[in-house]
Parts: structure tokens; sequence; C-alpha cells
């Protein structure tokens, strides 16, 4: 949040809580790609070439699931910084252990889960088969503008569709020991007696943006990774082959 001090504006509070996530979004980010990819490319082999949504949109979910080991612990220390509960990642750790147990570093689970295997599954199969149909109608690859296009419109429309999750998760992640809401249902129940359905879509503007220019940049710079690990993966192939022949 910006706070105004005074006469000036203190623009520090709309990075509160970026270090901690940075630190765990990296290795969820790497964790979700390292068992998307693998898991998406064996699914496409046994499945019929017709149920390639069915391959990405399982990858997606499995790739969810693991990287929310660490995601969910991020999101929780992240929410609560941003909320001004706590000065550091360090500290929001220690303390929420100290006063709810561990289990305090996965507060509002639940609703993660249910906002963002949604989002992970929903994202990446709107990518991929935006990207598969683009492909045919363009009859050639596309190039780096034409995915982080693609990422952008997928991301966006997937952060549009699941704003009402990200509202539920985002209320029990900043509850604290103080148990405003009574779970998943109960909070939903809540917030829509106290302020309304159109409660569930605070944010939706914001939320759209930047999940559409995070995408743009996450599968554009995803693309080109592929591309380079591939020619680097055909270098070392072929001077193999060349050292055997000698």
């Amino acid at each position: 949040m910006a706070a105004r001090v005074g006469s000036s504006i203190q623009l520090k509070g709309l990075y509160a809580g970026l270090a901690g996530n940075l630190f765990g979004v990296l290795p969820a980010s790497a964790i979700f790609v390292g068992i998307y990819e693998p898991t998406k490319q064996k699914l496409l082999t046994v499945l019929p070439e017709n149920f390639s949504a069915v391959a990405h949109l399982t990858a997606g979910v499995l790739g969810g699931a693991a990287s929310s080991l660490i995601r969910i612990p991020t999101e929780v220390v992240k929410q609560r910084m941003q909320t001004g509960q706590f000065a550091s990642a360090p500290d929001a750790v220690r303390l929420i252990v100290a006063k709810e147990g561990f289990k305090g570093l996965y507060a509002g689970c639940s609703s993660f889960l249910l906002r963002d295997l949604p989002f992970d599954a929903l994202q990446f199969c709107l990518y991929e088969q935006l990207r598969i149909g683009y492909k045919i109608a363009a009859r050639r690859e596309l190039s780096d503008p034409e995915n982080a296009v693609i990422g952008a419109f997928a991301g966006a429309i997937t952060g549009a569709i699941t704003t009402p999750l990200d509202v539920l998760k985002t209320r029990l992640m900043v509850q604290g020991s103080g148990k405003q809401y009574n779970g998943l249902i109960g909070c939903a129940q809540t917030i829509i007696r106290e302020e309304g359905p159109a409660a569930l879509l605070k944010g939706i503007g914001p939320r759209v943006l930047w999940i559409g220019i995070g995408g743009s940049i996450f599968f554009g710079v995803l693309e080109k990774s592929k591309v380079f690990l591939s020619e680097r993966h055909s270098i070392v192939d072929s001077e193999s082959e060349s050292s055997k022949q000698e």
C-alpha cells in the first residue's frame, strides 16, 4: 500500500513483502516447470492427439501441487507483510511459527490450492492451446513477441476468472489467529452477507493487469529458454558424436 505522510506519498509500501516473495517464487517456479514439462511430454505421447488439452491441464495441476509446498508459505508471509503485520520476512516466519505453530505458514491452504491449481491448469492449457492454434494458422514457429502476447492474454483471462478465489485466499491468509472467517465456505458467506457479491471481484482490474504482464514475461522467457536448451543439447550431442567417430 502507498502511505501518505504529510504532503508526500510513501511508495515503499507498494513493495512490501517483495524480497520474501522473490525468495520463494524463484524455487517454486523452478519446481513447477520441472514437473510440468516432463509430465506434459509424457502425457502427450500416451494420449490421442486431440486430447492435448487434457495433458496440459493435468500437467498444470501436478506442477502447481508440487510447487505449492513453497508457494503457500511464501504467499502467507507476503500477505502478512503487505498488511503491515511484520517488517521483514524472517520476522514474519519466526513470529508466525511462534504464535500459530508451523501450520500458520500454511494458513488458507485450502483456499490457496482452490485458487492456484485451477489457475495453473487453465493458464497453461489456454496458453498451449492458443499456441497450437496460432502455429497451425501461421504454418511456422512463433516469434518471441508472439509467445509473449499469447502468454499475456492467457494470464489476463485466467486472472479474471479466478479473482473470487483470490479474494477468498487473501482474506483467509491475512486473518492470522483472529479467525474472522471460519473456513472457505464461511469466508465466502461472510463476504457476500456483509459486503455483497461484488466484493468477490475486488481488485480484478489490477489483478488482470499484473498477471497479464507477468504471463507475457514468464512465457516469453520460458519459450526462449526451451529453445536455448534445445540448441545447447543438440550441440553437445553433435560434439559427442564427433568424438566417437574420431
